[in-house]
């Protein structure tokens, strides 16, 4: 069956289309960590196969959603993206916190019904994968892809925005475990997604310059997959 596009007029969906009896779609890219495990360089501006990390992941996610917005730590870093096309870049409403607190300034911001949450060091994300990850998730309040019942996904992960809004606002723990438990989650077995990316590369993550190194040095026009790059322990009693 043919999926049918719409061209779309408001400008706050940058990507300029909506899905046809689809809910809308949006993408949060975290970028706000202070590249500690990178010697202090910005691991968004690292380049591989001719593009920057930030590059490839928003030419990726522009095929499957309505809008994609960066997530910084401040102003000042959201102006290290004004020459990205077709983004939205807002800074860290709760400064500090880690990921959550850039989950919570992405999810106000976001237009769509389904977010996909993404860090900035995953170079190689597959549009199909993230595709299949928003067509999975039916009436769940999460789809995320999950290694084993310890080890899930959750920076590569899409989520029901007024669910996680909802908690967002009101969570005390700074860690994504409790945020995991509370949600009726849809685990995605990771070998589910092999029939879009054999190798998992979509999960490789780069946090020092000598991996970005042996990437950049391999003959394979991809990097070799990382696995796991952003795991979670899951929550307790995880069934899949």
């Amino acid at each position: 069956m043919v999926q049918h596009l719409h061209f779309c007029h408001d400008p706050i969906l940058q990507s300029g289309f909506f899905w046809e009896g689809k809910k809308l779609r949006s993408a949060i890219i975290l970028v706000g960590g202070e590249a500690r495990r990178a010697k202090g360089q910005e691991k968004f501006f690292f380049r591989y196969q001719g593009k920057t990390f930030i590059e490839r992941l928003t030419d990726s996610l522009r095929h499957v959603t309505d809008e994609i917005i960066i997530v910084a730590k401040n102003t000042e870093q959201c102006r290290r993206f004004d020459g990205l096309k077709g983004v939205r870049c807002i800074p860290d409403i709760r400064q500090g916190i880690g990921p959550i607190g850039g989950l919570h300034a992405g999810v106000l911001a976001a237009k769509g019904d389904l977010v996909f949450v993404s860090a900035c060091d995953m170079p190689c994300i597959e549009t199909a994968v993230v595709s299949h990850l928003f067509d999975t998730i039916g009436n769940a309040d999460a789809a995320i892809p999950s290694w084993n019942s310890d080890m899930l996904e959750p920076l590569h992960a899409v989520y029901r925005r007024d669910i996680l809004l909802r908690y967002l606002e009101s969570h005390k723990s700074y860690s994504l475990r409790p945020m995991i438990r509370s949600l009726n989650t849809r685990y995605v077995p990771v070998d589910e997604l092999r029939r879009f990316d054999p190798m998992l590369r979509t999960f490789t993550n780069i946090n020092q310059l000598d991996e970005l190194d042996r990437i950049n040095a391999t003959i394979s026009s991809e990097p070799e997959p990382v696995a796991g790059g952003h795991q979670e322990k899951a929550p307790d009693h995880l069934s899949q």
